[in-house]
């Protein structure tokens, strides 16, 4: 949720972010042209100053005209020998009064021509087009008007070079990026923040629901921090899973109260079954049929208190030889196995450790191999083989039984469900639900699978490091 949440904070951040640094480096950009174009604005006005002398003295006849003109170049030359602005003083039909360099002529199109026309109409260059710092032959024009009596006799016009204003543009903007980047890193440190604080809560409870769907009943909610809504949440989620936890356990008390409390009347029943059986004449087939269901109806008691039990118990989880524990299953089922006249041999590896409880596994390994053992017919075959597999151990036993359809292999190891291809063979139907709840509370599991080309594969699974640190 983080990885969907985060990026977008990011993103709107550094949206409003641009949205305010372009403006403000736009207008950086503007407010150094417009200092530049001011200073010469206010340099162009000293110029037309002298300008006037000269052409009010020129339009009188005076003799100091021609001084008043050799001073005025004198001024321009100084002036672009120390700043390299090209400046010039211009009449009406382009013809220069003076200039520095001598060459410099003003454009014949272009924003130039524009700035020196708007003199002409007595108008003060005051927004030029913005140089950029992109731009390295850019120059900047200023035009400003003389005027004499009310009308404009001639113009004054500067080139400036842009290197320096562009110089500075671009260590303004390089400083409002370093500001951006600053302001971004720690929206971002905000924005890491504010998501821990806000999810921290919802992956507390996320755990603590994957705890309570694995078996561990007893996973909570620890309400501190995060939104109050969330704290709200969590507290409800404690008060759900108290209910929860209080319901199972009055079914589980219930199950195994009932399954201890009715094997004393059905041992007595059982008895006086047996004492009436004395009266009936020898191998009466209704009396043995009884027998037979009070028998199956002991032992589905007794797994139903063994359910019971497990359901409730906590696993002893230790660090476990897995592939010694299945030997010795093995080897403790053959003598079985060989009365029936099948196969048991134990493959795979030899020594491989992982986290399990060991009565709990080793209780698993039996209702499996019993089960394997009770539908194998005689000549065949049961595998018991050791693997390990990345981050787990497998303990998977293979058998040449009949197998199980598509079908029954979706509600294998369902309470009380049993193939109604196999309601002869002796059993309860609870043994595999029994295993896989032992497991469940030490991390493992219990998968199956068709064995080709007949046959059911049984998959015990136990972790390699410890399910808690994990």
């Amino acid at each position: 949720m983080r990885t969907r949440l985060l990026p977008l904070l990011v993103v709107l951040m550094a949206g409003t972010l641009l949205a305010l640094g372009f403006p403000l480096a736009v207008s950086l950009a503007a407010g150094q042209q417009q200092r530049v174009v001011v200073d010469r604005i206010d340099d162009s006005a000293r110029f037309a100053a002298l300008a006037q002398f000269f052409v009010d003295a020129e339009g009188s006849g005076s003799n100091g005209a021609d001084d008043r003109l050799e001073t005025l170049k004198q001024e321009l030359a100084r002036y672009q020998e120390l700043y390299g602005i090209r400046v010039g003083i211009f009449y009406r039909d382009d013809n220069a009064l003076a200039r520095s360099p001598g060459w410099w002529r003003l454009p014949e199109s272009g924003e130039g021509r524009r700035a020196f026309d708007e003199a002409l109409a007595g108008r003060r260059s005051h927004d030029p087009p913005q140089v950029w710092p992109w731009q390295t032959h850019g120059r900047l024009l200023v035009a400003s008007p003389v005027v004499l009596d009310g009308d404009v006799v001639a113009v004054v016009a500067t080139e400036s070079p842009t290197d320096q204003m562009r110089g500075r543009i671009l260590r303004g903007w390089l400083f409002i990026a370093g500001g951006l980047a600053a302001a971004m890193l720690v929206a971002f440190g905000a924005a890491l923040r504010l998501t821990s604080w806000v999810l921290k809560p919802v992956q507390t409870l996320d755990a603590a629901a994957h705890g309570i769907a694995t078996g561990r009943m007893n996973s909570r909610v620890a309400a501190a921090g995060g939104p109050p809504e969330l704290q709200r949440l969590a507290h409800s989620f404690n008060e759900m899973a108290d209910n929860v936890e209080e319901v199972l356990e009055q079914q589980r008390a219930f199950v195994a109260d009932a399954s201890h409390q009715l094997r004393n009347p059905l041992a007595a029943l059982l008895l006086r079954i047996e004492l009436l059986a004395l009266e009936l004449p020898e191998g009466n087939e209704e009396i043995a049929s009884v027998r037979t269901e009070g028998k199956r109806l002991t032992q589905v008691l007794d797994d139903l208190l063994d359910l019971a039990l497990a359901e409730h118990a906590s696993a002893e989880i230790s660090l476990t030889d897995i592939a010694a524990l299945a030997a010795e299953r093995v080897a403790a089922w053959r003598p079985y196995a060989e009365e029936k006249g099948v196969r048991l041999t134990g493959t795979g590896r030899t020594a491989v450790t992982g986290w399990a409880d060991p009565i709990a596994l080793s209780s698993a390994l039996d209702a499996v191999i019993d089960n394997a053992l009770k539908f194998t017919p005689a000549g065949e075959e049961v595998e018991v083989a050791v693997a390990a597999a990345g981050r787990v151990v497998q303990v998977t036993v293979a058998d040449r039984g009949p197998g199980l359809t598509d079908e029954e292999l979706q509600r294998i190891g369902d309470r009380f469900w049993r193939s109604g291809r196999h309601q002869n063979v002796k059993g309860s139907g609870l043994g595999l639900s029994i295993s896989r709840t032992l497991l469940a509370a030490g991390g493992g599991s219990l998968a199956y699978a068709p064995n080709p080309p007949h046959g059911l594969r049984v998959t015990v699974t136990v972790p390699r490091t410890e399910p808690h640190a994990a």
